[in-house]
């Protein structure tokens, strides 16, 4: 296929080489370049996660078995059916380690491009263009788990030394794709969380000046503060940028009011988004919705009438915001690609070896509650948490909970944070690693072979909504 003009952004709008229009979108490949424990199914932290399982099977296994995982998760395969759909658009997350070893962080890893060459160039072949986004980096820079930081503070603004080499590498990154017409552009940090708003800004500076020195030409695009959704705090915007908001909603999570598409409910989804965007707006920015989309209950275990009722209320939710998208004229990109069943547009079959091997873990973590997205705890496990929340409360007058950052997290989220997805996690990584023990390289590439797309089930709903929008 031939290579395109390299897009651009003209006034408000992103345009190509003609000065057309165009409009992204897709989704996010979560879990794949930058593992998150609620998109594959292990617990805690990706660094810890491997470690763990490396301590099993050794040092040789545990690469041979995340090759395969690698390889297997987007093939030319995911390429044409994701194109079958309309999407224009993938957007790539990946953890700075593919690049950079901390043990010799001057060294800058060619088994990184390699990776993301792969990806870059199977999308390329079917015209989909691709969005590179750093979405974990030296000390996180947030404080939740997919920046693979097992802390519960974003160190990566302490240090002068973690920015710079996230200058260095992004150099490297510009230096290596610059002048490829199906990247859409950088997005050189996912949801940044600085308390002190300037070191986010200043980074921000200082990256935009490292990339176009090498390469002038890409966008790039901009995650708002406190998890992409404050631009206040930001300076003149740069040239050829694009402000990136995400616009996830609580109507399409467990635990909160269902969607039932009522005046006020559809009139909160657009006050959400309209104060996300008042800035970029404000100074004529153009902008991209990096990350939205509900979470969905399973259809094969359980209640499955109420798992239906569910999820056709969060599709309805769906569909109200891609109108208000759409109304918008903006970009956007769901969350996630692909997953074990909980967002995906394609998950992992439950006859699938990962789910034989992994269901019940899967199942104890839901019931122990120790990730944060898209799933409750058991009621007796929650009762235990809010005993321990009762008693900081009775301590901490809220006047101290109000100083802690970020504002919209309330006491129990910043306390089972910390107990439940950080502690709690850390423990239960050596009992999945466990899972892995006894198993040879065929086991190993059978496992990982769970995610081939052929193996997988799409959610037919979902991408025909997302389908219907697109085209």
């Amino acid at each position: 296929m031939t290579v395109p003009t390299i897009l651009k952004v003209q006034g408000t709008s992103i345009v190509d080489g003609n000065g057309d229009k165009v409009i992204l979108k897709g989704a996010g490949l979560g879990g794949m370049l930058n593992m998150e424990n609620f998109i594959t199914g292990y617990p805690g932290h990706e660094s810890e996660h491997k470690a763990a399982i490396a301590r099993v099977i050794g040092a040789e296994n545990t690469k041979y078995f995340f090759d395969r995982f690698y390889d297997y998760f987007w093939t030319e395969d995911d390429s044409k059916f994701y194109k079958s759909l309309g999407l224009n658009t993938l957007r790539i997350p990946f953890n700075y380690r593919h690049f950079m070893d901390d043990e010799n962080p001057d060294v800058i890893k060619e088994e990184g491009f390699k990776l993301l060459d792969r990806i870059v160039d199977r999308c390329a072949k079917y015209g989909i263009y691709t969005v590179l986004d750093l979405h974990a980096v030296p000390g996180g820079q947030n404080q939740d788990w997919h920046t693979d930081s097992a802390v519960h503070r974003a160190l990566f603004w302490d240090f002068k030394d973690f920015q710079n080499r996230m200058i260095e590498l992004w150099t490297a990154l510009a230096e290596h794709y610059k002048g490829n017409g199906w990247i859409a552009g950088y997005n050189p940090l996912n949801e940044p969380a600085d308390e002190q708003h300037d070191r986010l800004w200043n980074f921000y500076v200082r990256v935009e000046k490292a990339i176009r020195a090498v390469d002038s030409e890409h966008i790039l695009f901009l995650d708002g503060n406190t998890y992409a959704g404050d631009f206040s705090q930001f300076g003149k915007p740069f040239a050829n940028t694009v402000y990136a908001i995400h616009d996830y909603s609580t109507f399409g999570f467990p635990g909160f009011p269902q969607f039932k598409g009522e005046s006020d409910q559809i009139g909160k989804l657009e006050r959400q988004f309209s104060r996300k965007v008042v800035e970029p707006y404000r100074l004529g920015v153009p902008v991209w919705n990096g990350e939205f989309g509900p979470v969905y209950e399973s259809e094969t275990k359980g209640d499955l009438v109420l798992a239906r009722q569910t999820n056709e209320t969060r599709y309805n939710m769906l569909k109200a915001q891609l109108k208000i998208y759409k109304d918008n004229n903006i970009s956007w990109s769901i969350w996630t690609y692909k997953d074990i069943g909980i967002q995906g547009l394609v998950y992992t079959s439950p006859e699938s070896k990962w789910i034989q091997v992994f269901g019940n873990f899967i199942e104890k973590k839901k019931r122990l509650g120790t990730d944060a997205w898209g799933t409750d705890c058991a009621p007796e496990v929650d009762a235990l948490y809010d005993a321990l929340i009762t008693h900081f409360k009775e301590e901490i007058p809220e006047q101290y909970h109000k100083a802690m950052y970020p504002p919209i997290w309330d006491m129990k989220r910043q306390l089972t944070r910390v107990s439940r997805e950080i502690l709690l996690s850390s423990y239960l990584s050596y009992e999945y690693a466990d899972l892995f023990a006894g198993m040879d390289e065929q086991a190993l590439d059978d496992l990982a072979a769970s995610w081939k797309i052929e193996k997988c089930v799409k959610r037919d709903i979902l991408n025909q909504y997302l389908s219907e929008d697109a085209k």
